[in-house]
């Protein structure tokens, strides 16, 4: 811009009548004050500040306009998160379910591991973060962080434990072979310790008993050696008394009491507490009861002579025993002396004194037995 009129910046070079020529620093100032001349006038174009209106004719302070960066609220920039998944032993566990969770409304995300145990989660929000990773055969396990605005994050390497399996085998025992654990239980039952006392049992609800069970029960108790003692000793006394004298005196008398003795155990046994108990669905042995008053149990034992629990649980009358009974008394008179064959009466005679006898066992069973019998399992009340 030109300030100067066009002669007289002619005359200013000297080029008018009469004027001396400039020298170079003459035309040099010229030039410096051209340029101070021109940026005074810049100035004076400049706008004025913005004033806001007087306050109380006082002029307010300036208000000077925000830049762009200023007026733009802060962006929160979405991240990533990666990682890997292995085992304890470094090795690339892949197919590993892993869910990111967020503190944000924002929904879970899932996704699996490659086949390098890497998992990876785009477009994620900044803020707190919660990982789990689960895996078929390892324990879960968990990872919290916190992820920056922008930021590409790389969690620690996730070492996946293997689980601890715990399995539940529920045995179930079928009916039989839950009767015989509990035969085995009875077959430790010794009075005092040593005495057999197999047939009864201290577990009300008690599974029946197979016919080879009840078999074996009888097996057991005639092959005992306290039983072959026993025996021994009712000989002996009968032996002593001369009772059954057609056996006679001496060592051949005392073998034929003897003989006769243990023959009337096993048919007994046998026949009242195997074969027909197996033909007729009865269980052989005593039910102990164990509660109530002292007049119940009393009537419970005696009644348990004459009657059983049948293999279906019901009670009902004893034919077991008591046919086991006569069936025995016949026998014996194969190899009795004639001279004590009494007939079949003396047979009904002897089932009748055997029913008595098996009331006061029972009787013992429920109020002294027991006390003297160790090795005797846990039990609830029965009832008849």
């Amino acid at each position: 811009m030109n300030f100067m009129g066009k002669d007289s910046y002619k005359r200013f070079l000297g080029r008018g009548g009469g004027s001396r020529t400039l020298g170079p620093w003459s035309v040099l100032l010229l030039l410096v004050a051209a340029l101070l001349c021109n940026s005074q006038a810049l100035a004076q174009t400049q706008p004025p500040p913005i004033v806001s209106e007087v306050e109380g004719g006082v002029p307010a302070t300036p208000r000077t306009e925000k830049t762009a960066s200023e007026q733009l609220p802060t962006l929160r920039m979405s991240g990533s998160i990666s990682g890997t998944v292995v085992d304890l032993k470094g090795t690339a566990v892949a197919g590993a379910r892993v869910k990111l969770a967020g503190e944000d409304q924002s929904p879970d995300q899932e996704t699996l591991s490659g086949d390098d145990g890497q998992f990876f989660f785009g477009n994620v929000a900044p803020g707190p973060f919660h990982l789990t990773i689960t895996s078929e055969g390892f324990a879960p396990q968990a990872l919290t962080g916190n992820l920056r605005s922008g930021e590409n994050c790389i969690v620690p390497q996730i070492a996946l434990a293997l689980a601890t399996n715990i399995t539940e085998v529920h045995v179930s025992l079928t009916p039989i072979e839950l009767a015989q654990e509990q035969l085995k239980d009875q077959e430790k039952q010794r009075v005092l310790g040593f005495i057999p006392n197999f047939y009864v049992t201290y577990v009300p609800n008690a599974v029946p008993l197979s016919s080879k069970q009840k078999f074996q029960l009888a097996w057991k108790t005639t092959i005992d050696p306290v039983t072959f003692g026993i025996n021994g000793a009712i000989a002996g006394i009968q032996w002593r008394k001369n009772d059954f004298s057609g056996y006679g005196q001496g060592a051949q008398g005392y073998a034929k009491r003897y003989g006769a003795s243990y023959a009337d155990l096993v048919t007994s046994t046998f026949i009242g507490g195997a074969i027909l108990p197996s033909l007729l669905k009865q269980d052989p042995r005593y039910f102990y009861k164990g509660t109530g008053s002292k007049r119940s149990r009393a009537f419970y034992a005696i009644a348990n002579a004459v009657i059983c629990k049948g293999d279906n649980g019901h009670w009902q009358p004893s034919y077991s025993a008591i046919l086991g009974s006569l069936a025995a008394g016949g026998i014996s008179n194969l190899y009795y002396p004639a001279s004590d064959r009494d007939g079949v009466g003396l047979t009904f005679e002897n089932a009748l004194i055997g029913i008595g006898a098996s009331a006061g066992a029972n009787l013992l069973q429920e109020f002294v037995i027991r006390k003297l019998t160790p090795n005797v399992p846990n039990y609830t009340p029965a009832t008849p």
